[in-house]
């Protein structure tokens, strides 16, 4: 799944590439991926919309067009292409905004999951959107907030940290490294975490974010960004999807087991299990 580093590249790529158009048409392909409108309704109020800005919250984008917000999540595998309304249909290609200057803007998603949703103004932002928090790499990210949520719950921390409304951003890969820099073992019960273990948490997390964001984050499984960059981040992976080679640090084999229903990378000596 695309995390936030990866959609951040995403984003930005899309604003180079489209800040300014006007949409002149759309074709909807898999209708159950228009949600809170109905196709038609979609359709009529995009159209003739500038983009003036493309925004992220979490890991969704939020394309700004006038008065109306665009919000879209990827999910598992949505992909942009950059095309032209003449070209061929791909078989996963379910949506495409045409733009006055003859180019568009095609939605793939081999699994369907992707969402695209319309906001007038003043609607508030519902379901996941609606309870997301600030990430580390917000200006507005508050720590004694953050320690404070994650010292009152007796959840497992890394179930904290890929909760968004404790702290946004942070998927499966970036909490397994962000707890192998910070030494913390990821099953640790929240309330049993010391205030100078969850600051590094959150040094460590932000630190995390700001690498993989400049190196256009990771393409290790099925995601590549498909508008022409390539992550590098996965070549700075300590733990994850490293398992039964050794730790970079103390050379101890690094395990893969489950955490908060997620698989989860580790090293049983930099990240000892305390009772």
């Amino acid at each position: 799944m695309p995390e936030l580093p990866e959609v951040e590249t995403v984003r930005r790529v899309l604003a180079i590439q489209l800040i300014g158009k006007t949409i002149q048409s759309s074709i909807i392909r898999y209708e159950k991926m228009i949600k809170r409108t109905s196709v038609v309704d979609f359709q009529s109020r995009i159209v003739g919309k500038k983009v003036d800005s493309i925004s992220r919250k979490g890991k969704y984008l939020l394309f700004h067009l006038g008065i109306e917000t665009l919000v879209v999540h990827l999910r598992m595998e949505g992909k942009f292409y950059l095309k032209h309304p003449e070209d061929v249909w791909e078989k996963h290609e379910h949506l495409e905004l045409a733009f006055t200057d003859g180019t568009s803007l095609r939605y793939h998603d081999t699994r369907k999951f992707g969402t695209f949703e319309l906001y007038a103004p003043g609607e508030t932002f519902e379901g996941g959107l609606g309870e997301i928090t600030y990430e580390p790499i917000d200006e507005a990210f508050d720590r004694q907030q953050f320690i404070q949520k994650v010292r009152k719950s007796h959840r497992p921390i890394k179930a904290i940290l890929l909760d968004q409304s404790v702290i946004a951003g942070l998927g499966n890969i970036y909490v397994d490294e962000t707890l192998f820099r910070a030494k913390v073992h990821p099953e640790r019960r929240g309330n049993t975490i010391s205030i100078k273990e969850i600051e590094k948490i959150a040094t460590e997390s932000r630190l995390v974010l700001e690498k993989a964001v400049e190196l256009g984050g990771s393409t290790i499984r099925s995601y590549t960004s498909s508008l022409g960059v390539t992550g590098r981040f996965q070549n700075e992976l300590f733990v994850h999807t490293h398992a039964g080679e050794p730790c970079p640090v103390c050379q101890t084999t690094i395990l893969k087991t489950r955490v908060a229903g997620r698989g989860t990378y580790l090293c049983p000596t930099c990240q000892k299990r305390r009772k």
